[in-house]
C-alpha cells in the first residue's frame, strides 16, 4: 500500500527521488514477493522539515515549511558572526548577522528557525527575544 502511495504522488508531480529506471527494473521482477520488496527499497524524498532550509544547499525544494523547531545541542552563551550553531535534528546553521549577542549559558535552547523576506533565514531563542539572521550550511 505504501509503495502504491509513493508512485502516485511521483506520478501527481510531487518531489520523489525515485528515477524511472528503478521502478522499471522493479515492474521486470517476475516474482511478487521480490518486486514488493524491491518497491519498498526505493528511495523517496524526504520529509519537508529536513528540506528546510536547504535552499542554499539544493536548486529547488518544494513544500518547504514556514518555520522550524527544534534545540541547538549542548551549551550556548552567544553568538557573533560565523557562529556555527547545530540542532538536535542534525541541521547546521550559520550566524551571519555582524552583531555580537552575550547570553546566560543555556544548555540545550529551544529554537526557532523561520523564513524572512528575499531568502533569508531566522534563528529566535524561544527563552527571550534574541535572534539572529542565519544560513543552513548542512
Amino acid at each position: 500500500m505504501r509503495t502504491l502511495a509513493l508512485l502516485l504522488l511521483c506520478a501527481s508531480g510531487a518531489a520523489c527521488a525515485v528515477d524511472d529506471a528503478l521502478v522499471l527494473r522493479c515492474r521486470a521482477l517476475p516474482d511478487t514477493a521480490r518486486r514488493l520488496a524491491c518497491y519498498e527499497a526505493l528511495p523517496v524524498a524526504p520529509p519537508a522539515e529536513q528540506r528546510f532550509g536547504a535552499k542554499r544547499l539544493e536548486q529547488k525544494v518544494d513544500g518547504e515549511p514556514a518555520a522550524i523547531r527544534s534545540t541547538v545541542r549542548g551549551h550556548l552563551d552567544g553568538w557573533r558572526y560565523g557562529t556555527r550553531l547545530t540542532l538536535a535534528n542534525g541541521q547546521v546553521w550559520r550566524v551571519v548577522d555582524d552583531v555580537d549577542t552575550v547570553l546566560p549559558d543555556l544548555v540545550d535552547p529551544a529554537v526557532r528557525i523561520e523564513r524572512g523576506a528575499l531568502g533569508a533565514y531566522y534563528l529566535q531563542l524561544e527563552a527571550n527575544n534574541s535572534a539572529a539572521r542565519v544560513v543552513r550550511v548542512k
